[in-house]
């Protein structure tokens, strides 16, 4: 039985194009690999503009998310910053209520429905 030939990994990453088409020529095992790593990069050439139509899609995403986590805690401490007995209340450890937001409340302190 007949050994295979085991330097086409060498010749693909280590030598120029020239050596390793020479040793194509001559040899059937290497010749035999280097068609199916061309099987494998057509398939790769072929999914790529999918690849990185999705890529794309989801930076868009990322940055969408940014901006918007960007304004929601822009204008939460915009609110704070323009009322400043609801700062206070929130830095000195206070506890938030119904009634400091504004909201009808009965003696009890539950929100007061008509």
């Amino acid at each position: 039985m007949e050994d295979k030939c085991s330097k086409y990994e060498g010749l693909f990453t280590f030598s120029d194009d020239d050596a390793l088409q020479k040793h194509l020529e001559e040899c059937d095992d290497c010749k035999a690999v280097q068609e199916k790593m061309d099987k494998v990069s057509e398939l790769i050439r072929e999914v790529k503009p999918y690849y990185l139509k999705r890529k794309k899609r989801l930076q868009k995403f990322r940055a969408v998310a940014a901006v918007l986590f960007i304004v929601f805690f822009s204008s939460t401490f915009g609110v704070l910053y323009n009322n400043e007995d609801l700062a206070d209340s929130l830095m000195y450890g206070e506890t938030l209520t119904a009634e400091d937001l504004g909201f009808p409340v009965d003696s009890y302190g539950l929100l007061m429905v008509d």
